[in-house]
């Protein structure tokens, strides 16, 4: 039993929204393959969703930095973040258009992107320095338990006869307790209380960010280039487990959702029981150094995808390593951020590093799935793993100039 006393009031709040709006969205995201794939699309068309919505997410995660920035008063705004994805995620089970379908799924990532820096920077106000690790660890292990009961609900109403755009109507009950969470039981400290922090009439600017973020921003940015969305681990499941599923047909197959989606599940099981103890780890030692041996664990993956990817002991060990992987990113990424970013920053400064993610899955969403349709998974998975190499070798000689330097 986790008997701290920062786990307070507003922390809290931070975990179960996350959890309520990650019920939701992993109830939509793990029947939207197979949704898609009723209507006569395949890897391509996800891709394309996919990418455009990560692209949507990062401006709109930039703009959530920025306003933040500018604004004392980042919960409200956070909260309407949360109630815009909760809607538009559940009206996606109204919409049997691909342009509608895109375009509300955008719609969705862009209140999830928004309230992310905003999100972020509340929590870091939350704890104090020496519990960033646990605290986004615990913040983590709340999405990804979310992650777990949300594929778990949609299949559960799969085989209860629901169709695939029922489950998707169903997702706003949880979407919404997310936002009701996040408002009510948050508290946030106003800035301009203290002469040591920033006032309302004087925002620093981006000079104000020490060199080590901007060392740290290049390594994510890259590494992300090769970080596609694992959206894609579902369709691969599926194809192998489950068969092609053919256009038209029925779109409450349970046969069809079941071992693809209990597979993801599990993959958000394990990355549910990491993330707490590695925030733990990296608050006991160096944060960067785990989240480096985290990237490396992302480079395995992907190359085991690439080349072990269409059997199934490969796919079992991919499931469980890329849970693995993607705990350590999510978690000790912004844990290393609130390191480095003085108080003032922190909002500006994890909209641009969501920004950074966002652009790199959106580009790799988008040639992963162009090269899974053309059947050269090889290549997409074996690219991504490279890339990723790349932004990992580069954090790795950088790592003697990327220190905690400012004052929380």
């Amino acid at each position: 039993m986790l008997a701290a006393s920062w786990i307070n009031r507003s922390v809290l709040g931070i975990v179960l929204a996350t959890f309520f709006s990650d019920v939701s969205h992993e109830m939509c995201t793990a029947v939207l393959p197979l949704y898609l794939a009723t209507l006569g699309l395949g890897p391509a068309a996800l891709g394309l969703m996919e990418g455009l919505a990560d692209f949507l997410v990062s401006l709109s995660k930039l703009a959530g930095g920025v306003v933040g920035h500018h604004t004392d008063y980042k919960r409200p705004l956070a909260s309407l973040g949360y109630l815009i994805t909760a809607l538009a995620t559940a009206a996606m089970g109204l919409a049997a258009g691909v342009s509608a379908l895109v375009g509300l799924r955008s719609l969705a990532w862009i209140g999830r992107g928004f309230r992310g820096p905003l999100r972020d920077d509340l929590l870091a106000d939350a704890v104090e320095p020496t519990h960033y690790g646990r605290a986004y660890g615990l913040e983590r292990a709340g999405d990804m338990l979310g992650a777990v009961l949300g594929p778990l609900t949609a299949a559960l109403l799969i085989w209860g006869g629901s169709e695939f755009r029922t489950v998707i109507l169903w997702t706003v009950v949880p979407g919404l307790l997310a936002a009701a969470s996040l408002f009510f039981l948050t508290k946030e400290r106003h800035r301009g209380s203290s002469a040591t922090t920033r006032q309302p009439s004087h925002r620093p600017g981006l000079s104000a960010f020490p060199r080590s973020f901007w060392i740290l921003l290049a390594g994510v940015s890259l590494f992300g280039l090769g970080d596609f969305s694992r959206t894609f681990l579902i369709w691969v499941a599926a194809q192998h487990f489950d068969g092609p599923v053919a256009p038209g047909a029925a779109m409450h197959s349970g046969m069809t959702l079941s071992t693809a989606v209990l597979l993801y599940a599990l993959h958000n099981l394990v990355s549910a029981a990491v993330a707490y103890p590695v925030g733990h780890l990296g608050d006991r030692g160096s944060k960067l150094q785990i989240l480096l041996w985290g990237y490396g664990l992302g480079v395995v993956t992907n190359l085991l995808l690439a080349l072990a990817g269409g059997s199934t002991g490969g796919i079992l060990a991919v499931i469980l390593l890329s849970g693995c992987y993607i705990a350590v990113e999510e978690t000790l990424e912004k844990a290393v951020a609130a390191e480095l970013l003085p108080r003032a920053m922190r909002s500006l400064g994890f909209g641009l590093l969501a920004c950074a993610n966002a652009v790199g899955d959106m580009l790799s969403s988008l040639s992963v799935g162009y090269l899974l349709e053309a059947q050269r998974a090889t290549v997409a998975f074996g690219a991504a793993a490279a890339v990723g190499a790349m932004g990992l070798l580069w954090l790795v000689l950088m790592r003697g100039r990327i220190t905690p330097t400012a004052a929380p």
